[in-house]
C-alpha cells in the first residue's frame, strides 16, 4: 500500500494531471471562443452566422461538414497558440542553452574530437593544440 501512495504522490504523475486538466479546459476555451467570436466573424463575409448548421444530403443521408469547420478552425488556433506561446520559447531557450555548452569545447583538428577550449593537448589523441581565447 505504500508503494501504492509513493506513486500516487510522486511529483511527474500529479503534474501530468494538472496538464492534463488545463489542456482539457484550454480546449474548452478556444472551442468556445471559436463558436462565439471567429465563425461569426467568418460568417459576416460568407453570410452565414453559425456553421454548425451547414450540412448537405444524399440519398436521405445527412453530413454535417458545418461541426468539422469549427472544429477546424479550433484545432489551427489551439496550434498556433501551442505553438507561438509553448514551443518557440522553449525551443529558443534550448537553444540558449545549447550554444552556452557548445562554446566551453572545440573540435580537434586532428582526430576531431571534442577538447576544451583552452586545451594544448587532446585528450584523445595527444596531439599538441594552439589554445583557443575564451
Amino acid at each position: 500500500m505504500d508503494g501504492f501512495k509513493k506513486f500516487l504522490l510522486q511529483g511527474n504523475l500529479v503534474q501530468l494531471a494538472v496538464a492534463v486538466v488545463i489542456g482539457a479546459v484550454f480546449a474548452n476555451l478556444v472551442t468556445a471562443f471559436t463558436e462565439g467570436f471567429i465563425t461569426p466573424l467568418i460568417g459576416i463575409f460568407g453570410g452565414i452566422p453559425t456553421f454548425n448548421e451547414l450540412y448537405f444530403e444524399i440519398n436521405g443521408s445527412r453530413f454535417t461538414y458545418g461541426a468539422f469547420v469549427d472544429a477546424l478552425v479550433s484545432f489551427l488556433i489551439t496550434a498556433a497558440v501551442l505553438y507561438f506561446f509553448v514551443v518557440m520559447p522553449v525551443g529558443k531557450l534550448l537553444e540558449r542553452f545549447d550554444k552556452a555548452e557548445e562554446a566551453t569545447t572545440r573540435a580537434c583538428p586532428h582526430c576531431l574530437g571534442d577538447v576544451p577550449r583552452k586545451a594544448t593537448r587532446c585528450g584523445q589523441c595527444t596531439s599538441e593544440l594552439t589554445p583557443e581565447a575564451v
